[in-house]
């Protein structure tokens, strides 16, 4: 009898093993896939399109011996189109301040239409501009040729940042016989639509 009952305890054993399988964990394959290629949203490259904005600067006023310098303040707007590489385009741009003196004359805003050119170069642009600039002061308006260069560097695809330097030149401002040079430079910040 102890035969009997020794044999079957060790099928019992026997069969409990085999049912719960080996005493280390069973190996398992790796599976391997393919990596997900992610592309980057495209950023700068495209300028085409109409923008507007605001613009903080200094304006400096000469006029024979007589000189001053204000902070100015604006806003401007234009449209351009890129061709590539290149990109032309037109902005209407306004500023207004402090007043400058120059003696008995008081510059209060200057007013431009401008064409400007220039080169893509993906999420910066830099451009020269040229264009016509009517100065408004106590005595009277009169207009003179601006021009200068720039720079925009694209945040977002629709909000930009720059700054620009732009020369401005009065003959025989309204008739008084004065030569009034004036420049800007102003950080510049754009909605693209």
């Amino acid at each position: 009898m102890k035969r009997i009952l020794l044999g079957t305890a060790g099928l019992w054993l026997a069969s409990t093993a085999a049912f719960a399988g080996s005493a280390g964990a069973p190996a398992v394959e790796p599976v391997i896939a393919d990596p997900i290629a992610v592309t980057p949203a495209p950023m700068g490259g495209d300028w085409t399109g109409a923008y507007g904005g605001l613009s903080l600067g200094n304006l400096s006023a000469d006029a024979d011996d007589l000189d001053d310098s204000e902070m100015v303040y604006g806003l401007h707007g234009g449209y351009d189109y890129d061709f590539g590489q290149f990109v032309v385009g037109g902005e209407l741009d306004y500023q207004t301040g402090s007043d400058i003196s120059l003696g008995d004359i008081d510059v209060d805003d200057v007013l431009r239409v401008k064409l400007r050119g220039g080169y893509d170069l993906g999420r910066a642009l830099v451009y020269g501009t040229v264009g016509a600039a009517q100065l408004g002061t106590s005595i009277g308006d009169d207009t003179g040729l601006v021009g200068g260069l720039g720079m925009e560097y694209k945040v977002t695809e629709q909000f930009t940042v720059g700054g620009e330097f732009l020369a401005h030149r009065f003959d025989d401002f309204d008739d008084t016989g004065l030569d009034v040079d004036a420049n800007t430079l102003s950080l510049r910040g754009n909605f693209r639509f």
